[in-house]
């Protein structure tokens, strides 16, 4: 056997031996589509390589020299820094009202001060949100994907996130500890241990800035319309990973039960990391669902988690956006993070736009960031998104499972993630093998078999019926993903 023949060999079984890994991983994953598609790879590939050790040397040696200039072609090609966001003004230059977003506006009802007060300011928002109310709702039994088991969960949890809310604030102790003064980048280091330690995946620390916070309260009865007042130095924040399986079910009961457990893990989270720095002498807000003062995203990005993608939510590196944030505000001494800006993943998601082509009612925007308000950014149709979540009765999330940055974390997922950040060619080539691999419009997963299935005759709406919400034109507001 001489040489050429043994590097044929060899070349064809690591071909074969990567797409059986790829198609391994694929399975575990449940994604069929990709582990079919892996397992024809692996003999299409493979099966000519070996074929062609019965050729003529310089036949073998022709195929090998074709091979390695593909190899060293495509490797300089992926490291080409190709294809990159130029910079754009993405600082908002005024903060957001709360009382504009969505959750807000859902929570008004007729005949009270606030609905009232509301509408009066901003008649023009009552016939798309009267709309929107005539839907069955978030946990509806009428929903399209009712199901009582998980819906009863689901509001089980963000009913115990409710008895938190008196535990987001309180008076510091009287006197500063002395090891927080001491270091402020040993006590950053310390605090975003101690947030990993309860369960966080990303943390990052910045300075609080006023377009952070939001300009009036806009969730929470008693408190509804007045102005947010909060002069912390620092913004501690966080993400916590989102269960691959459940998401990918979505828009069925089971992504809302995991957003609610994922709300409710950061809120306990926040909550601990608050009461320490008042423990050590310092003012400490945290910062959960329900009861946010500030625009976590944002907070998010500036303090380096990753950047504001397509569908207006945060992507992170590592698991795009695939996660739920907590913030804690805070005068604790701490070094902050310096904001690096991620612009693969704007690139990326200018070039996808596999949520947007797969969002059920067109909510996404298709162009490229536009400027809204003086800020480059992209903008969902927040009015018709959460609409369809009155229908479905859950958060969709159908962005989210479909999303290439969603997928776990494994070392060919890893490394695809690694090729991305760095070469504008290697996100071309990516977003076209992940149609090729997992289709342009996968169809949702089944959630773990421990979840119930819903109840016969539950639901009376078609899941793809979208509540009438067929104007598409971006309106004025924010994005779903504020909080």
């Amino acid at each position: 056997m001489d040489i050429t023949t043994i590097l044929l060999i060899t070349f064809g079984l690591a071909t074969g031996l990567g797409f059986a890994a790829f198609g391994a991983t694929s399975l575990r994953e449940g994604q069929q589509r990709a582990a079919r598609v892996s397992l024809v790879l692996a003999i299409a590939v493979s099966l000519p390589l070996f074929l062609t050790t019965l050729l003529p040397v310089p036949f073998r040696l022709a195929l090998l020299g074709a091979a390695l200039l593909v190899v060293i072609f495509t490797g300089i090609l992926f490291l080409l820094p190709i294809g990159r966001v130029e910079h754009g003004q993405d600082v908002p230059r005024s903060p957001i009202d709360e009382r504009d977003t969505m959750f807000a506006r859902a929570d008004l009802k007729p005949g009270t001060a606030n609905y009232e007060a509301y509408y009066t300011l901003h008649p023009e928002n009552k016939p798309a949100d009267d709309k929107t109310r005539a839907l069955p709702g978030l946990l509806s039994p009428d929903a399209s994907e009712a199901n009582p088991l998980v819906f009863a969960a689901t509001d089980a949890t963000f009913d115990m996130i409710e008895t938190l809310r008196d535990a987001v604030d309180g008076a510091p102790a009287s006197t500063l500890a002395t090891a927080a003064e001491s270091d402020a980048q040993a006590m950053a280091a310390y605090v975003k241990g101690l947030t990993y330690y309860w369960g966080a995946c990303a943390v990052g620390i910045t300075r609080l800035k006023p377009y952070h916070v939001y300009s009036h309260v806009g969730r929470g009865r008693a408190e509804y319309g007045a102005p947010v007042t909060l002069n912390h130095r620092h913004a501690i924040v966080f993400a916590v990973a989102m269960d691959h399986a459940m998401v990918n079910s979505a828009p069925a009961a089971p992504t809302l039960l995991e957003s609610a457990r994922q709300y409710a893990n950061a809120a306990q989270t926040a909550i601990q990391i608050a009461n320490f720095a008042r423990a050590q002498g310092y003012p400490a807000r945290a910062h959960i669902d329900g009861n946010y003062r500030v625009v976590a995203p944002l907070v998010a990005r500036d303090a380096g988690l990753g950047e504001i993608g397509r569908m207006g939510l945060l992507m992170t590196p590592a698991l795009g956006p695939r996660v739920r944030l907590g913030v804690v505000t805070t005068d604790l001494p701490l070094s902050p993070d310096v904001r690096q800006e991620d612009r693969s993943v704007l690139d990326f998601c200018r070039v996808c736009r596999k949520c947007a082509e797969n969002c059920p009612v067109r909510a996404i925007p298709f162009g490229d960031r536009e400027e809204i308000d003086g800020v480059l950014r992209w903008r969902i149709n927040q009015d018709v998104c959460y609409r369809y979540w009155c229908v479905t009765g859950t958060d969709c999330a159908r962005c989210m499972a479909l999303c290439p940055y969603s997928y776990p974390s494994s070392p060919l997922h890893n490394l695809v993630r690694w090729a991305v950040r760095r070469s504008g060619a290697a996100r071309r080539a990516v977003i076209r093998l992940d149609r090729a691999f997992y289709g342009h419009s996968p169809a949702p997963q089944p959630a773990p078999s421990w979840v119930p299935a819903p109840l016969p005759g539950t639901g009376t709406t078609h899941p793809h019926d979208n509540g009438g919400a067929t104007n598409l034109k971006t309106q004025p507001g924010v994005d779903h993903g504020t909080e």
